[in-house]
């Protein structure tokens, strides 16, 4: 049983190895939208390159629809939210490196 919990504990510590210079977070609470509508093509997927100013997500806070824009040029490696799902502010959206 100890080896298990030690591995345990370890995986936790692993996840965040994230350089918080490569996260973009919400500036927002509200809803995230990875389309400009449903059924079209998302904003960004992994592995996508992005311009610094491009569009990454959508979040809708009362009513209003604010394009969350890149902070840097880059190439996505994750995308940390779901579509039509709430984010809080602060939270981590996506990671571009």
């Amino acid at each position: 049983p100890a080896p298990a919990a030690a591995a345990a504990v370890a995986a936790p510590a692993a996840a965040p190895s994230r350089n918080p210079a490569n996260v973009v977070n919400a500036p927002m609470v509200g809803t995230v939208y990875m389309a400009p509508a449903p059924g079209a093509r998302p904003f960004i997927e992994i592995g996508a390159t992005v311009k610094e100013g491009q569009t990454l997500i959508i979040i809708e806070a009362m009513k209003t629809m604010n394009q969350i824009p890149s902070p840097k040029s880059g190439k996505v490696t994750e995308i940390l939210v779901d579509d039509g799902h709430p984010v809080e502010y602060g939270q981590a959206l996506v990671v571009i490196e």
